[in-house]
């Protein structure tokens, strides 16, 4: 079967071959033009990109986008096509003799690892004890059960990343969903870099790119499939974090967390309105907009707004023109010279759309429709608008043809790398039940990859990440307690979703037992979360707690300011700040822009008081204690990285998090503050209080194991040593104790 998809990727490339070679007939004479006058015409028409992004923080970081379709992108994949049909054979033949050492020493012929975000143990014991859980007590039963230690501090991203290298932070570089840029503290994405072309050439009111876009990631140390890549052994990775943008190796991959959404942001959802209202919440670039559309008897008009064009000067917006009519009690949608059935309450399927940049050039997207009431007020949801895994604008697979192959198979797909659209739930634009539809739709198409890539990869590893429960906990949590405070008082909605979290636990258990029943004997099979989760009641604005121990001081002395992204601190008398969801970083003299404290032991000595303040804070209102335990990062991070981690990692107590203010550098009047929000489920506390889990078919040493032991036990079931970098060991039982 894996042949099949290696036949299936090798056709492709033949056809890019002669799809680039005809689209090149017809640009030589354009490309020739571009190269001559690069060689005549001086530097001061040309216009060096700055290269610097315009960064937006999370609660869902922007990434941009970098529109790969330039002049050279042509030559480059054509010639990259051609390239990869004339060689096969031999990188086949190379592979195959490569695989033969590992293949001697290997334990089994195939590592199967299904992801599930998020699984808690306490609630995962709790509904095995209830007889919920049947799959995931026989594999308990006859393998092995375990819970898993997770990172400092226990973020999807971190832990992620510590799973596919099997190193800590300070190895692989990533800390936080956002880090600060040095040179003006604003925040920036950890794990990738996009820049636009680095020279561009002026025409008019256009600007032509003369050299590829920078998509660079940002993660260190290289991940196990690449180690098993190089020694010839195949891996099908999908939707695992931090493997975007994706890196080339002997394998297929769908890349995940922080894949933009068609506009360069991490989520920004529409809503179509005939009233105008400003109660959408915007954070940096995640979020919704209102879009107003006006009304003549039965029908509706309004523009769909898409990707700045980045072949304009201006970067206008692109926009669609869309209609929404009624006829003979049918409702449709007109937009992009589709018409497209909406009935109301219901999701349309995928609608691709195909946003016009220059004569010849677009840019392509996907997205879903949620009719809410045609009637006055009129009111329509649009999901962020995917790149179009069929016609992706820039790389979201390895290869590129891998997302072409799927959406061949499967039709359109999600591909933004959140995409579970959290903030229309808390918006109130989308209902609980409308949010679940969409997490679970999702949900349905990762599982349709998933059982194709165990279909056709028989040998070596087959990884896939399931969002839903990550998702589904951090906006269902409400519910399940009766004094949350995000928890609202509609009691039907309450009864309609107490056992939400426990239905989705027995969905999960369900995977696993259609995934036991696909696999044989050959097949080691790890069930496996990053963290566990718990409930976020209060909010924490570090900030505000510095500012009030006279560590931070804002502008002209202000008591409070709800400016994003540090924009009234007085760096000149400021000696920590926080920014993201981690910890506190010590404004360091030479190390960020305006620093004010000495490095050396003036730095760490300021770190450890911080810590020794910080842990054991207790929540004047509650009596809690809100923070577990704040340790310095040099304590818990080793390698050449620690200098970009935060100087302070706090690890919560249960109920409490970053507060949302501060997590986007804000500084509130107060310290402490309820959690009102939807999303009322997190796992940002103390790494102790959230470990995942862990389950296999294998026997496995199971005390003290942690996520960054499964990079190197995969290795070592099929063969290959662990490379020294990893600080994980195998887990695998020696054949006494097996």
């Amino acid at each position: 079967m894996l042949e099949n998809l290696e036949r299936f990727i090798v056709r492709q490339q033949r056809f890019e071959a002669r799809l680039w070679a005809n689209r090149w007939s017809r640009w030589t004479l354009v490309l020739l033009a571009v190269v001559c006058t690069m060689v005549l015409v001086k530097s001061d028409w040309f216009q060096a990109s700055s290269n610097q992004q315009v960064y937006r923080a999370y609660i869902g970081p922007g990434a941009g986008i970098a529109l790969v379709s330039t002049f050279f992108s042509l030559l480059i994949a054509m010639f990259s096509a051609l390239l990869a049909l004339l060689t096969w054979p031999v990188r086949w033949a190379w592979r195959a003799w490569r695989s033969r050492k590992a293949l001697r020493r290997a334990k089994v012929r195939r590592v199967v690892v299904l992801g599930l975000d998020g699984l808690d143990p306490d609630l995962l014991e709790r509904f095995l004890d209830e007889g919920l859980l049947p799959n995931l007590q026989k594999l308990q039963q006859e393998g092995t059960y375990t819970r898993l230690g997770t990172t400092w501090p226990p973020l999807s991203p971190v832990a992620w990343s510590s799973f596919s290298t099997g190193s800590n932070p300070g190895k692989h570089n990533i800390f936080d969903f956002i880090a600060r840029n040095k040179a003006d503290y604003g925040p920036r994405m950890s794990s990738v870099r996009i820049g636009s072309a680095r020279r561009m050439l002026r025409l008019g009111p256009w600007q032509l790119p003369l050299s590829q876009p920078r998509v660079e990631g940002l993660r260190r140390s290289k991940p196990f499939w690449s180690v098993l890549g190089e020694a010839g052994i195949f891996s099908a990775i999908l939707r695992v974090p931090i493997t975007f943008p994706p890196e080339r190796f002997h394998g297929v991959q769908l890349s995940a967390m922080c894949v933009p959404d068609l506009r360069g942001t991490q989520g920004m959802f529409a809503c179509f309105s005939e009233e105008e209202s400003q109660d959408l919440t915007v954070e940096g670039d995640v979020g919704g907009e209102r879009i107003l559309v006006e009304r003549q008897g039965d029908q509706l008009s309004g523009s769909l707004p898409g990707p700045e064009n980045p072949l304009r000067r201006d970067a206008a917006t692109v926009q669609l023109p869309l209609r929404i009519t009624r006829r003979q009690d049918r409702i449709w949608l007109h937009v992009d010279g589709q018409q497209v059935p909406l009935v109301p309450n219901q999701y349309t399927d995928w609608v691709k759309l195909s946003f016009p940049l220059a004569p010849g050039i677009r840019a392509r997207g996907v997205c879903r429709f949620y009719l809410k009431r045609f009637e006055a007020p009129f009111e329509m949801y649009c999901t962020p608008i995917h790149i179009d895994p069929d016609k992706p604008v820039m790389p979201i697979s390895y290869p590129s043809v891998y997302s072409v192959y799927l959406a061949k198979k499967m039709g359109p797909y999600a591909t933004l790398g959140l995409a579970e659209d959290t903030w229309s739930l808390s918006d109130g634009v989308l209902s609980e039940e409308a949010f679940l539809e969409q997490a679970y739709n999702i949900d349905d198409e990762r599982k349709e990859m998933f059982f194709d890539a165990l279909d056709s990869v028989r040998r070596g590893v087959v990884a896939c990440v399931f969002d839903a429960p990550d998702r589904i906990q951090h906006m269902f949590w409400r519910f399940q307690e009766d004094h949350h405070p995000a928890r609202g008082d509609d009691e039907q909605t309450i009864a309609d979703h107490r056992d939400t979290i426990r239905r989705m636990y027995v969905r999960m258990d369900e995977l696993v037992g259609r995934t036991v029943q696909a696999i044989d004997d050959q097949s080691a099979l790890f069930v496996m979360s990053d963290h566990g989760f718990k409930s976020f009641r209060r909010g924490v604005d570090l900030n505000a707690w510095l500012r009030d121990n006279g560590y931070l001081k804002l502008k002209k002395d202000r008591a409070s300011s709800d400016k994003t992204y540090l924009a009234d601190v007085d760096w000149s008398r400021t000696q920590a700040f926080a920014l993201g969801l981690a910890g506190i970083v010590i404004n360091q003299e030479g190390r960020e822009a305006q620093g004010t404290v000495p490095p050396g032991e003036p730095s760490r000595r300021l770190a450890k008081q911080l810590c020794e303040q910080l842990t054991g804070l207790v929540d004047p209102q509650t009596d809690e204690v809100a923070i577990h335990e704040a340790v310095d990062s040099h304590d818990v991070y080793q390698g050449p990285y620690v200098r970009e981690a935060p100087d302070v990692i706090i690890g919560y107590s249960v109920g409490y998090r970053v507060s949302w203010d501060a997590a986007i550098g804000k500084c509130g009047q107060h310290v402490f503050a309820d959690n009102t929000k939807a999303w009322s489920g997190d796992h940002c506390i103390h790494p102790d209080l959230v470990p995942g889990i862990l389950f296999s078919n294998w026997p496995l040493k199971s005390e003290e194991s942690n996520i960054i032991d499964l990079a190197p036990t995969v290795l070592d079931l099929l063969g290959v040593d662990a490379p020294g970098y990893m600080d994980g060991h195998s887990l695998l039982c020696n054949d006494e104790t097996s």
